[in-house]
């Protein structure tokens, strides 16, 4: 800086200001078994892709992992969803409803109706693991129940973490969150 220069004026107003938001971690099981199995994943895909295209001599054994491994990932991260609560729903009737007890027993009907849906879906994943023992794996010799295994712990983690939801929703009557704001009076 020369001695005629002036340094430049800290620009205090600012149109958009920018803050880092919170950053939370979760310490859910089913978020990090989720989390290492995706990797786990993705790291055998790449295997596969590396040894079939680049050295031109595959490996057998990683499309059959790829694929089962898929199918933990999926039911492990379905559990995650149903925790928050962010599975795809048609939400237009509650949505247009008035706050009051057919709205509610709407919501608590739609709850159930999830419930006992995973419920069922968990006892059938049950029966699959029995009746898939005696099947083996192409590449490996292990048993095809150890594949449907992380299938049903998936929908048993499901179950659990609806009867959580639904739990919850008993306790606040089920109400959305938008009920609760509208009936606080403004200062």
């Amino acid at each position: 800086m020369t001695k005629d220069s002036k340094p430049a004026p800290e620009d205090k107003a600012h149109l958009i200001v920018a803050e880092d938001a919170d950053v939370v971690i979760e310490k859910h099981p089913e978020d990090w078994i989720a989390f290492v199995l995706f990797w786990s994943l993705a790291f055998i895909v790449f295997l596969q892709f590396f040894t079939r295209y680049i050295l031109n001599d595959s490996l057998s054994w990683t499309e059959e992992i790829a694929r089962y491994g898929l199918m933990w990932v999926v039911f492990i991260g379905g559990a995650m969803v149903t925790r928050r609560n962010t599975h795809i729903a048609v939400e237009l009737i509650s949505n247009v409803m008035k706050p009051g007890l057919p709205r509610q027993c709407l919501l608590a009907a739609v709850d159930f109706v999830k419930l006992g849906f995973l419920a069922f879906l968990a006892y059938v994943s049950v029966t699959i693991i029995e009746r898939m023992g005696i099947q083996r794996m192409t590449v490996f010799d292990l048993s095809m129940s150890w594949v449907y295994a992380g299938v049903s712990f998936g929908c048993f983690l499901m179950l659990l973490r609806q009867a959580m939801h639904v739990w919850r929703n008993a306790r606040m009557g089920w109400k959305k969150p938008h009920d609760i704001t509208e009936t606080i009076a403004a200062d």
